[in-house]
């Protein structure tokens, strides 16, 4: 409702300092993405330097939350045959 009591310029104002302010800060959002990012790569690689096969542990953590999903799975069909 305030909006109703200013004029259309100081709308238009405020949208555009929003709108700049918002810019601003997704540029400084992606800068500590691209840093978080080059911490994990970094991390990876040396990893892979002691030998560490993170393919292989990436499937083993997807089948075990494929197991744990079909366990609650069966856990709820068991639950509501007994209801």
């Amino acid at each position: 409702m305030a909006e109703m009591n200013m004029s259309k310029d100081e709308q238009v104002g405020i949208h555009k300092g929003s709108l700049s302010v918002l810019a601003k800060e997704r540029e400084e959002f992606l800068k500590l993405l691209n840093v978080v990012e080059q911490l994990m790569q970094a991390h990876i690689k040396a990893l892979k330097d002691l030998g560490v096969d993170l393919e292989a542990e990436a499937r083993k953590a997807q089948e075990a939350m494929q197991a744990k999903e079909t366990f609650k799975k069966d856990d709820k069909d068991l639950a509501n045959r007994l209801a």
